[in-house]
């Protein structure tokens, strides 16, 4: 049995855990609370623009356009899948990365991918390193995403990503991320981003609602374009890229916030527990040491008489 001495040490440890435990839920928790304030507008902008897409596509204005003048909607044959892989740099955030880690593997199952013919793209070090260890070739490589992501921190990382593209070091690009639900709960979701393409384009559409209502956005029957559709897509097209990635990397963080504020709560509870443990088992310990003592005067008393 642990002496007196050890349990009120170990007492003494929990109680050092739970008080730093008990903080990091509060930070993350702030956190969630200052990124779900900081992305309400942004996305309203990316549901917009992905409207204008997917208007152009039902408009049949992306249908003659020349690829080699706009690479995004060049479907060329698949030799090399890039993955574009959302997870925090970090742990402590419960099952928030595993969940990323076996979604992206079940992807890579599903469409017969190896090291070999896939491309990693990483937001994140974990990520990074899961994929690094296992002999993937990591061709970017982004970490110390802010609490708060703003664009231009990844902006760089937009313009890395389709310029690998158009270089050919991958032609087909798929993102991983966490999909934020609520406090408990996210998602973990797939969406092909290259080539740009109308079966691309509708499968990333999502059915989004204001106030119970669906939105709906009025729509002319034909585009007129100045100076030319190619010139107007070459804009639209990144922006529209750009606001899917960005979107999905401030999904991903709210997620991330999330889930560490969760697992940091659990932590709290788990050492709660365990204290109330200790502190029973102190206190048996110690009666029955008062006790030892209390048999050992008394035997003494008889003795001397």
């Amino acid at each position: 049995m642990a002496s007196l001495q050890d349990i009120k040490r170990r007492i003494g440890s929990t109680k050092k855990t739970r008080q730093i435990t008990s903080a990091m839920q509060m930070v993350s928790t702030a956190k969630l609370s200052q990124i779900q304030r900081s992305t309400t507008g942004y996305h309203e902008y990316a549901y917009r623009i992905k409207a204008v897409v997917s208007h152009l596509i039902e408009n049949h204005v992306l249908d003659n356009v020349d690829s080699s003048h706009l690479p995004m909607v060049d479907a060329r044959p698949v030799k090399k899948t890039g993955l574009l892989v959302v997870t925090s740099d970090r742990g402590l955030v419960g099952s928030y990365n595993a969940n990323i880690i076996k979604k992206t593997n079940a992807l890579m199952k599903e469409k017969n991918l190896t090291p070999e013919n896939t491309v990693i793209l990483a937001i994140g070090g974990n990520g990074a390193d899961f994929y690094k260890k296992r002999g993937f070739t990591i061709a970017l490589e982004h970490r110390g995403l802010s609490d708060v992501p703003n664009f231009n921190e990844i902006r760089q990382v937009l313009k890395t990503v389709i310029s690998l593209y158009e270089a050919e070091a991958f032609d087909a690009l798929h993102l991983v991320y966490n999909h934020f639900i609520n406090r408990l709960q996210s998602d973990q979701q797939t969406i092909q981003l290259l080539p740009l393409t109308k079966d691309v384009v509708e499968q990333a559409k999502i059915d989004e609602k204001k106030d119970g209502q669906e939105q709906t956005f009025e729509t002319k029957s034909a585009y007129y374009s100045e100076p030319d559709s190619t010139a107007v897509l070459n804009v639209v097209l990144p922006q529209y890229i750009q606001s899917l990635v960005f979107e999905a990397v401030l999904d991903a963080k709210t997620a991330e916030h999330a889930a560490s504020s969760t697992a940091m709560s659990s932590a709290t509870d788990s050492a709660d527990d365990l204290i109330r443990r200790l502190d029973l088992q102190y206190n048996r310990a110690r009666q029955s040491q008062i006790t030892t003592e209390i048999t050992e005067i008394t035997g003494g008393m008889v003795a001397l008489e």
